[in-house]
């Protein structure tokens, strides 16, 4: 396999110099600061000779990464939050195209853990002196995510999440604390390897990287190369454990929280009471009782600081 990276905009493969990569970005401008990026981004793409292409409507990020691939383009950066990420990120599994991003969402979860994140001109310098890094992809019930994918409270969070027009972290937390006053645990059945165990939680997280984002730190442990998947079930939150589990959370030590279940493995099998949502990097779906989540190593590229 060739080496293959940027050095001020020229690709070099084995230390010879060739063309420049052919670009192109899909900007979703409903995402967080989207709009307020795009002059810069416009400025950036021409210097490139990129062209700049916008979403109309949901999945149609995916759509034109696709066109994207059938037009040789090379690296295809998703301009957006970790929904804008997912679509284009789909498209590209298993191909030898390289996602590049300029995070403007909310969360930016693969971008906070890739060392991604930061004002747009970082992420231009990074596209053009970065090098691409193959990490893994993830599957659950068949739809492709990159950072986490989950049941319970935090499906019910992306549901009522996505429904607002205006978002970021404070609307996050707002819709967080109506969603608490109602949410109840569910009894969830752990399947992997020749293990099964049966646990009580608030939510469940079957995570690729390791955090939701906004360096939420769900699952500390996990690598993004490591062709492993890290589970992490949280406990019925009570006011007595609500401030110490939030606590780790965000020091990175929620896996060592009192009754907190935490698991790794290549593949997972969840089962609950019944069918409901399950989101994918914030994507809602409706899902069965039974979900399988499945890692696919090395799959997909993407553009990293050199």
């Amino acid at each position: 396999m060739g080496i293959s990276f940027l050095i001020r905009g020229i690709r070099v493969i084995h230390g010879q110099k060739v063309s420049p990569l052919k670009t192109r970005f899909i900007v979703n401008l409903r995402s967080g600061r989207a709009a307020r990026c795009l002059p810069a981004l416009k400025k950036f793409a021409t210097e490139q000779g990129a062209a700049v292409t916008q979403t109309e409507h949901p999945r149609h990020a995916t759509d034109l990464a696709k066109r994207a691939l059938d037009d040789g383009i090379e690296l295809i950066v998703a301009v957006g939050g970790d929904g804008t990420m997912n679509e284009v990120a789909s498209a590209l599994v298993g191909t030898g195209a390289t996602l590049g991003l300029v995070p403007c969402g909310s969360g930016d979860g693969l971008g906070r853990h890739l060392g991604l994140h930061g004002p747009p001109v970082r992420a231009f310098d990074i596209l053009r002196h970065g090098r691409p890094r193959l990490i893994d992809s993830a599957l659950a019930d068949g739809h492709p995510f990159f950072t986490a994918a989950g049941l319970g409270f935090e499906a019910e969070i992306a549901q009522r999440f996505n429904q607002l027009t205006q978002r970021g972290f404070l609307r996050y937390l707002s819709t967080s604390a109506a969603a608490f006053r109602e949410w109840r645990p569910e009894h969830y059945t752990i399947i992997h390897g020749d293990q099964r165990e049966q646990v009580h939680a608030f939510t469940l997280v079957v995570a690729n990287s390791d955090q939701y984002g906004n360096n939420a730190l769900i699952a500390p442990e996990a690598r993004i190369d490591d062709g492993r998947l890290n589970l992490c079930a949280i406990p019925p939150i009570t006011w007595l454990n609500a401030v110490p589990l939030v606590t780790r959370l965000f020091s990175g030590s929620i896996d060592k929280g009192r009754n907190v279940t935490s698991r790794t493995s290549g593949r997972f099998i969840v089962e609950r009471t019944g069918s409901g949502p399950l989101h994918t990097d914030g994507e809602l779906h409706e899902a069965g009782a039974q979900i399988e989540f499945i890692v696919r190593p090395s799959s997909l590229r993407v553009m990293c600081p050199a």
